[in-house]
């Protein structure tokens, strides 16, 4: 599957997101080693900390359908419809994708513009913690 078909899912599925509160849709979709493609978009709640995130909902079908580690993940913030928002994984979900990634693991973004931008989970969250 090529960059702009992953991007292009997790496009299709931001606008299935459910966001009354901030307007903002994120949408996921990783590839997990298998070649599988598993997505996700965020869910809003009135009590903010129940929010769940586009790429925890991916991770979480990716488990469930038996998925152990991400290959490459895009994901794709805005309005529903439009293209994208340079939007890249907040920090709690930096730490969950680096729970199932490794060092060939891509986080993979477009701008505003529609310029690539491809991450290495050392670029985007670097010292992470592990147990």
């Amino acid at each position: 599957m090529t960059d702009d078909e992953l991007l292009d899912l997790a496009r299709q599925v931001r606008d299935k997101a459910h966001c009354p509160y901030s307007g903002f849709s994120v949408g996921a979709a990783l590839i997990d080693e298998n070649g599988v493609v598993h997505l996700g978009c965020n869910v809003e709640n009135a009590a903010y900390s129940n929010v769940s995130c586009a790429e925890a909902g991916a991770i979480s079908a990716m488990v469930a359908g038996g998925g152990t580690r991400i290959a490459k993940i895009a994901v794709a913030g805005g309005s529903a419809g439009e293209k994208s928002r340079a939007c890249t994984p907040c920090g709690g979900c930096r730490q969950r994708i680096d729970e199932f990634a490794d060092e060939n693991t891509r986080i993979i973004v477009k701008d505003n513009d529609e310029n690539w931008h491809s991450y290495t989970m050392d670029e985007l969250l670097p010292s992470s913690f592990h147990l």
